[in-house]
């Protein structure tokens, strides 16, 4: 058995692909290009392959991680030339990693770093005092919606933003960088920190005008990924 990673970009139309059809396409890439997955045992067997965490639809990215586990080794030009052109328009495989760890990536991810991309000029305010401001708050409260009752509950996401810093972006306009929590111990959407934020600043934007990119994960200093 074989372990790697492959981290590609997922950027244009395809960012309005779900999670689980992004797991189909990769898994019909493999077969057409002839690299054996490793497949689970039991009633229902299925490839041994998994995103390191699942992205929003709408976002794009940067540099997801997708962890497989192959019946023989692959090189890196195999991976980005047989499985590249078996992939559609808006994902390119940027770099491949043979993993050393026995832990999946997806239980050792702690954080993640996002781009916020909002329809306003930088300079229509003093975006780093504003931005200052709303990180001095002792509790950021937000309604979250709860996994197994549903139901809206209230909770304090401040301790869950690690650095928040805003910039001036393309054309002038307002860009904010974002570290947070991400995670199976501690996981916080941006779409929770957009919203307050905007109810904070009262900025006259709607939400399908934002652009959001997340342009890394954030692993361990000493998980074991040998890039090739």
């Amino acid at each position: 058995m074989f372990k790697y990673v492959l981290e590609f970009s997922k950027r244009g139309y395809i960012k309005y692909t779900s999670h689980l059809d992004l797991q189909r396409i990769m898994k019909r890439a493999f077969r057409r290009a002839g690299i054996e997955l490793q497949y689970s045992r039991g009633y229902n067997p299925h490839p041994r392959m998994s995103l390191a965490q699942p992205l929003s639809l709408g976002y794009e990215a940067d540099a997801e991680w997708l962890e497989i586990e192959t019946e023989e080794p692959v090189s890196a030009h195999r991976f980005q030339t047989e499985l590249q052109k078996n992939l559609p328009e808006g994902i390119q495989i940027t770099r491949c990693g043979e993993i050393k760890e026995k832990k999946s990536l997806a239980a050792c991810v702690s954080g993640a770093v996002y781009t916020v991309c909002f329809p306003v000029p930088y300079y229509r305010e003093d975006f780093p005092a504003v931005t200052e401001r709303y990180l001095e708050q002792e509790q950021i409260l937000v309604q979250k919606k709860q996994k197994k009752s549903r139901e809206l509950r209230e909770v304090n996401i401040r301790e869950k933003i690690r650095t928040m810093t805003p910039e001036e972006g393309c054309r002038g306009k307002l860009r904010i960088r974002l570290e947070l929590d991400c995670g199976s111990a501690s996981n916080l959407s941006p779409e929770l920190v957009i919203r307050s934020f905007l109810e904070f600043t009262s900025l006259p934007c709607r939400r399908y005008e934002i652009d959001v990119t997340r342009n890394r994960l954030i692993l361990p200093l000493d998980y074991a990924i040998r890039w090739m």
